[in-house]
């Protein structure tokens, strides 16, 4: 194959790559083809170009530095998933730069329906989500490589992936909920066996989302709901069309799922039928495509036995290729070793061990009949060597992935056979004496079950210490209280250690855990683990205390130093997690709420005095001359203006008023305990009053003063955007005001005045 790919004439064109054939293009056939960049990320190798109004893949296995509008050569070999024929470069060369060609506009049934692959295209839709991805190198220490955003379109047909590359955050985040307009490559989404179960857009900057209608109004505004009414809001339209399929059945659990299989290809189906069905019978199914899980499968679906009995013979494989994704829902057959056996109510459960691998295999209640199998698991001993068939069912949504966790969903018990029994109970050990040797086979049988007793606690201490760990992850993702994380991971490690005593001491902070009584005494033996800090001093310390006469173990240092992972990551998430979100409520500058707190604060405000029928008040503070401040002497002098004014008004201010930053030199305050205008009158003078003494600040005297206008809910307005433009009036009002003073009779002395303010 490789003497033919080399002599043959090279593919020259995009148009004549694209029109192969799979077959054909597996075969590594040479191809020089130019074209222009619609998409590039050299992070990912990922590379399309466009010939034409012809788009294909390339994989860039060489490192360019490209960007759309680009002219490149491409000289590699052909190659297919089995979906549509790609490229693989051995060879890019930049030969210019040109205009993109002109987006394609495209409907989700073109998408998905695989018409419009590799083309640049537009399409509108609902950012239903909008969320920031980072890809990390983790042997290089867990840097981020790649960031890039993820948005989820809502559009006339079905949801869309929107990949964007970009790193800003908050551009991003005020996307959602938006009609937009996308510019990106399509391309499909794919299972393990490269069938298409979604469609995604690959984005090369957020300058390709054009936004047609912002969102009415933040997500994060919306009233909270009770967790029983979510229900409410729920309004789906569904017109996907209803499909037949054909196959051979494969697994049946009446009012749950059907599984088809036709040659290589299977599909799960959803059905409540309860019909009597035959595995092995060729039957038809109806009913609607289902990717949400990206795992291909029919939904609400009927099926009719033909009655016709043609089974399919399970296919022999191995771990590996299970593990690779590409036999997801398939009739399959694999031996292994039996590790353990759990019989339950609802299912039978046999734990084996295949190419050093761990694998499950499950008899679930009602599988081709309705009747209980309560008591017919068969009772195999662990040692031995099974043969197993059964659907290889996938334990997560990532169907793609090339290490993916899996089952073996068997039909009956009778998908369970005995290949070879245990070592210890082949005929050689059957066939020995049990004279004078009987005391010396006891004392082995003895010993054997000691030292089974004592791997399956190794092995219950492990599985156990794994789901703590697992669920310490969960929590710290979560964001549950740091105090509860760091008393779990101390717990793990008495787990690991046998119960010995672990406590933890966080720098500058509590103490966690259960030290023993005796601390500090010669008759324990203490071992401690720094918590590392990705940059600078240790975070904290965990200590495991043990008889002073016991001997040092290697997993004393194995499992705090585990454990100082776990806890390093908690305590860092969360000071993240902690200058997120402060960071998202306060002004940088002034350490006030900025302006997304204060109009949360308002509409707080609003619906608590409609609740009582009651009234608040609203200033709107403008600082005069501001300008002429930062032009004289600075925005450094400007900026500690600002802070010493927001710290002054703050004073001023009663427990529950909320001052905030709007931006600029403006300010506002919401004053939700007042009785009359006159009281909010009196606070306004007050902060008028905080500007009499001059500011100092980098050996800079600066003497201010604030325009403050007022608005009452609700006789000035009932909405938060009627209460701010009736204070911004007001504002302004105060400002001509005083302007007019100015210039009037005593205009010369509020000159100097006004002078005075910036020596």
């Amino acid at each position: 194959m490789a003497a033919a790919a080399a002599t043959s004439a090279p593919i020259r064109s995009v148009q004549a790559l694209v029109a192969m054939s799979n077959e054909e293009a597996k075969g590594g056939l040479p191809a020089v083809v130019e074209g222009i960049v619609t998409y590039y990320n050299p992070s990912e190798d990922t590379l399309f170009i466009n010939e034409n109004g012809i788009g294909v893949y390339v994989d860039a296995t060489t490192d360019p530095a490209l960007a759309p509008g680009d002219r490149v050569r491409v000289t590699g070999t052909t190659q297919s998933s089995g979906f549509r024929p790609s490229l693989a470069s051995t060879d890019i060369v930049l030969l210019g730069h040109g205009a993109l060609p002109r987006p394609v506009p495209a409907t989700f049934d073109e998408l998905i329906q695989a018409r419009r692959d590799s083309t640049l295209v537009t399409l509108r839709g609902v950012a239903r989500t909008a969320d920031m991805l980072a890809q990390y190198d983790f042997r290089g220490g867990g840097r981020p490589m790649h960031q890039s955003a993820h948005i989820q379109l809502l559009t006339d047909g079905g949801y869309v992936e929107a990949l964007v590359d970009t790193t800003d955050a908050a551009a991003v985040e005020d996307l959602l909920d938006a009609e937009v307009q996308v510019s990106g490559v399509a391309a499909g989404v794919f299972n393990g066996k490269y069938h298409l179960t979604g469609v995604c857009l690959y984005v090369s900057s957020l300058d390709n989302i054009r936004v047609i209608r912002k969102a009415a109004s933040s997500p994060w505004s919306l009233p909270i709901t009770p967790m029983s009414e979510i229900i409410h809001t729920l309004h789906q339209t569904d017109l996907s069309g209803r499909v037949r399929v054909h196959g051979a059945i494969t697994y049946y659990r009446p009012g749950t799922a059907v599984v088809l299989q036709q040659g290589s290809e299977s599909v799960w189906i959803g059905t409540e039928t309860n019909k009597p069905l035959r595995v092995g019978d060729l039957a038809d199914a109806v009913g609607f495509p289902d990717g949400r899980s990206k795992l291909l499968s029919l939904d609400n679906a009927e099926v009719e036995d033909e009655g016709v009995y043609a089974p399919v013979e399970p296919r022999k494989v191995q771990w590996a290729e299970l593990a690779s994704s590409r036999s997801v829902f398939d009739l399959v057959s694999i031996e292994g070793v039996v590790v353990s056996e759990v019989g339950e109510p609802a299912q039978d459960e046999y734990v084996l061990r295949t190419d050093g691998e761990l694998l499950s295999a499950f008899f679930r209640d009602g599988a081709e009949t309705t009747q209980s199998h309560q008591g017919t698991m068969k009772n195999i001993a662990e040692g031995s060597t099974v043969r197993v068939t059964g659907i290889c069912i996938p334990d997560d949504s990532s169907p793609s992935s090339t290490n993916l966790p899996f089952s073996l969903l068997m039909r009956s018990t009778d998908d369970i056979t005995v290949v070879a029994m245990p070592a210890w109970l082949n005929a050689r050990h059957v066939a020995e004496s049990v004279g004078l040797l009987l005391f010396a086979v006891l004392c082995f049988l003895a010993r054997m079950w000691v030292v089974e007793r004592r791997v399956r606690r190794q092995i219950a201490s492990l599985a156990y210490a794994e789901s703590r760990r697992s669920k310490i992850l969960v929590d710290i993702n979560n964001s549950r209280p740091l105090a509860e994380i760091l008393e779990r991971v101390t717990e793990l490690v008495s787990a690991r250690l046998n119960g010995a005593p672990c406590w933890c001491e966080v720098a500058n902070g509590a103490r966690l855990g259960n030290p023993p009584s005796k601390l500090g005494t010669k008759a324990l033996r203490v071992v401690e683990q720094a918590i590392p800090a990705r940059s600078g001093p240790p975070l904290g310390t965990l200590y495991a205390a043990f008889d002073a006469n016991a001997r040092p173990r290697r997993e004393e240092a194995e499992a705090l130093a585990m454990a100082a992972g776990l806890a390093t990551l908690a305590i860092e998430t969360e000071r993240l997690y902690s200058d997120l979100v402060h960071r998202s409520r306060f002004d940088q500058l002034t350490d006030i709420e900025n302006r997304f707190s204060f109009e949360r604060r308002l509409e707080e405000a609003i619906h608590a005095a409609r609740q009582s029928a009651g009234i608040f008040g609203l200033l709107y503070i403008d600082l005069n001359d501001f300008k002429q401040v930062n032009d004289v002497y600075g925005h450094r002098v400007g900026d500690l203006y600002l802070k010493e004014a927001a710290s002054r008004m703050i004073k001023q201010l009663r427990p529950g008023d909320c001052l905030a930053r709007l931006g600029g030199d403006e300010f506002a305050v919401v004053l939700p305990d007042v009785h009359s205008r006159e009281a909010v009158e009196e606070i306004a003078r007050r902060l008028e009053a905080c500007y009499d003494e001059p500011y100092e600040g980098e050996g800079r005297l600066v003497r201010g003063s604030a325009s403050i206008g007022i608005a009452m809910y609700p006789d000035d307005a009932a909405t938060g955007d009627g209460l701010l433009s009736a204070a911004d009036a007001a504002m302004y009002f105060d400002k001509q005001t005083r302007s007019r003073r100015g210039s009037g009779s005593g205009g010369q002395r509020d000159k100097e005045m006004s002078s005075e303010n910036l020596m």
